[in-house]
């Protein structure tokens, strides 16, 4: 099957709707008219969908030959808060909100990707299942569509990101880890206001939590090997209310990263230990809250070679990388992934004469050199076409 032929074939299409979706992005969890616009182009094409949630989409289709397996193909569609920056005719028309991180091109190309399945429906059997995923950035979407069992019954699960440091016509399929887990934590610190002149009568909130920050670094460079990527960061510190006065509370809110459910689990441990201690020391106290925004993804290495064979007949051999250096942003679909075996590939975006696409993904300037959208439908759809046939070894 030659899909990367006919994917070019309606490039001029992808890159409209792309466009569109650039120009009209909604946050996590908004997803309104995002959500109808994706069943609107279902509609076109004849296949059944379903809402999931409020503004995740769910649709499903099967091949006209007999067969039994089934993969499910995910796409993200939410955007971020950040100012599009950029001059072109499509930036954004949202003040505040942008697609900065290319899930407006994944969108579409998974719409095209389902284009060209239906169109060769004939040729295969089994079962295709698409998850336009709401609310990737915020870690929520794929335990939606879990939770309401759209993943029961498939034997693989495929998704692709767009990649603004590899170069258009690149495939980026990396065996084993990916990216990293992601936590959000918020630390609050309860000490005992005085005047700055009698700090032995107060317990000071805000020296304490400068303590942690300092401490949490220790976690890292002394509690886990040097060859275990991993970030304990904190981005936030609020406390205090007057220049001489002993701090009352701090509050304090960060991040941990890691690659394996182990250092996620020291870090975590190590983190709440170490703010309960070093308040009790200065006479304060800590309490920690935590958010599992999603788990480190894991590409099942047999897999791997499977869409490797496939990404290499798309696109040639030599433009697959399998080396990609790890991430640690995460993606949700590691969720999926702790479900139903599967991949994570990346397309190229990178195209040095059109510089905004070489900026980093969540950059106000973010942008891909559309010449990418006909190769990632063709890998939506040669995924899923190969491993109903058989073909995917």
């Amino acid at each position: 099957m030659d899909f990367i032929a006919q994917a070019e074939a309606q490039k001029s299409s992808l890159v409209s709707l792309r466009r569109e979706f650039h120009s009209h992005p909604e946050r996590s969890r908004q997803e309104w008219e995002t959500a109808k616009r994706i069943e609107r182009e279902l509609d076109r094409l004849g296949v059944s969908h379903r809402r999931v949630g409020e503004t995740g989409v769910y649709a499903s289709f099967r091949g006209a030959l007999e067969g039994e397996r089934v993969i499910a193909l995910r796409a993200d569609i939410d955007a971020l808060p950040v100012e599009d920056q950029k001059t072109v005719a499509y930036r954004s028309q949202v003040p505040g909100v942008m697609h900065a991180c290319g899930h407006d091109a994944h969108t579409t190309a998974l719409l095209g990707g389902a284009r060209l399945l239906v169109e060769n429906r004939s040729r295969f059997g089994g079962e295709v299942r698409l998850l336009f995923q709401q609310a990737e950035e915020i870690g929520y979407g794929a335990r939606v569509f879990l939770r309401e069992g759209l993943l029961e019954g498939a034997q693989r699960v495929f998704g692709l990101h767009t990649a603004s440091d590899l170069p258009v016509g690149k495939i980026g399929v990396r065996s084993g880890p990916n990216n990293a887990s992601v936590d959000h934590f918020k630390i609050t610190v309860e000490g005992r206001g005085a005047h700055v002149s009698t700090p032995q009568l107060g317990a000071d909130a805000l020296y304490i939590a400068s303590q942690i920050v300092v401490g949490f670094q220790g976690i890292v460079t002394r509690l886990t090997s040097p060859t275990d990527p991993v970030i304990l960061g904190v981005g936030t510190l609020h406390a205090g209310e007057g220049y001489n006065v002993v701090a009352r509370q701090a509050v304090l809110e960060g991040t941990v990263r890691a690659f394996s459910p182990e250092t996620r689990r020291l870090i975590r441990e190590k983190a709440d230990e170490l703010a309960r201690q070093m308040a009790s020391l200065h006479g304060g106290a800590a309490s920690s809250e935590w958010e599992d925004y999603t788990s480190p993804l894991i590409n099942d290495p047999e897999i791997c070679r499977e869409v490797c064979r496939t990404a290499g007949r798309l696109a040639g051999e030599k433009n697959v990388v399998t080396d990609r250096p790890l991430s640690l942003g995460g993606d949700d679909f590691a969720e999926l992934q702790l479900r139903v075996p599967g991949v994570y590939a990346y397309i190229g975006t990178r195209n040095p004469a059109l510089p905004d696409t070489t900026v980093a993904h969540h950059n106000g300037r973010f942008d891909i050199d559309e010449d990418c959208l006909p190769l990632a439908a063709g890998l939506y759809a040669a995924c899923a076409f190969d491993y109903l046939t058989g073909d995917a070894g």
